[in-house]
């Protein structure tokens, strides 16, 4: 039953666009995504055991979703069927500038339904873990918002070292004070926190994300955070170490979906192997260097859970890209 690392949240299908048909209409492709499930799957890629908290509607589409999640490895015992509401969609559409529009239909979704009774029921998994990872979007409505704080409160019970990524999507949000309290309660809670520059932005209101990030570290005294840049690379403080690593700017790159999420499971990884206590800074560029390689990687195929790269393929990626 022990796990190196167990993520709660949302799983749902990604449709992004495939172009247009024959009649001009826009074509979806189907891709099961979710960004703690892509973690996880990055994780599983990275010789990591896995398991997966939540719920999905007991339709075609939540079928789907625990047939890939199983495929990539991910442990599926968390996984609950909810009879009366469907599985969360997502619809991405790509703009010019090459970053996302989301429309979400889930008023509510099965993601939302996730109960503190079905949290006690995999306490175990969570006991038994390394490490937790979560973000907000099991917290935007109840009950599922109840679920992912008893969830937080077995992790730090039983000394499990928690995980943070707050994956701010505004659609899904009644109001941006909602979405910054909830930061806040995984900002106090984590061990590992993963943020974007346009979250430490939101958050602090400081245009300099070096900064900002190094605020949000010190008020809550997270022990160590991974800022992402997007194309421009990365940032990890870690005790009086502050080190960057420019990103991999790549010219195959299609869509951006799930690279903060393969991202994030680079890191999880790097901190899972090393511990939290005694990290270098040459250690810290490498983490940061392969964590970039992986998220580039994942920019140049469609959708994220299924087709995350192996550590192979970073490896190479690394030594093509000196």
């Amino acid at each position: 039953m022990k796990k190196d690392v167990v993520a709660l949240g949302e799983l749902l299908i990604d449709f992004t666009g495939s172009g247009d048909s024959a009649q001009g209409n826009p074509l979806f492709e189907a891709n099961p995504g979710g960004a703690p499930c892509n973690v996880l799957s990055m994780l599983q890629n990275l010789g990591n055991n896995t398991a997966f908290i939540g719920k999905v509607g007991n339709d075609f589409f939540g079928m789907m979703l625990k047939e890939r999640i199983e495929k990539q490895g991910i442990d599926s015992i968390g996984l609950v069927f909810d009879d009366d509401v469907n599985t969360t969609l997502a619809f991405v559409n790509k703009l010019p500038n090459g970053d996302r529009d989301f429309s979400f239909y889930r008023k509510p979704g099965a993601d939302m339904m996730l109960t503190v009774a079905d949290v006690e029921n995999a306490a175990d998994l969570i006991k038994s873990a390394d490490i937790f990872h979560l973000g907000t979007l099991s917290m935007t409505d109840e009950p599922a918002k109840a679920a992912t704080i008893r969830a937080v409160e077995i992790a730090r019970e039983n000394g499990v070292t928690i995980s943070f990524d707050p994956n701010y999507r505004e659609p899904l949000w009644k109001s941006e004070s909602d979405a910054l309290e909830v930061m806040k309660f995984g900002f106090e809670n984590c061990d590992i926190l993963k943020i974007s520059d346009n979250e430490i932005q939101l958050f602090t209101g400081i245009k300099d994300i070096e900064e900002g990030a190094k605020k949000i570290k010190k008020d809550y005294d997270i022990p160590i955070v991974f800022a992402t840049l997007g194309p421009d690379g990365s940032i990890a403080l870690y005790k009086d170490i502050a080190v960057k690593k420019d990103g991999y700017r790549n010219p195959a790159t299609i869509e951006t979906t799930g690279a903060g999420d393969t991202f994030c499971a680079c890191a999880i990884d790097y901190i899972h192997k090393k511990g939290l206590d005694n990290l270098t800074e040459e250690g810290l560029i490498k983490c940061l260097s392969f964590a970039n390689a992986a998220a580039s990687i994942i920019t140049t195929r469609k959708g994220a859970l299924s087709v995350m790269p192996t550590k192979e393929e970073v490896m190479s990626f690394l030594e093509n890209n000196h």
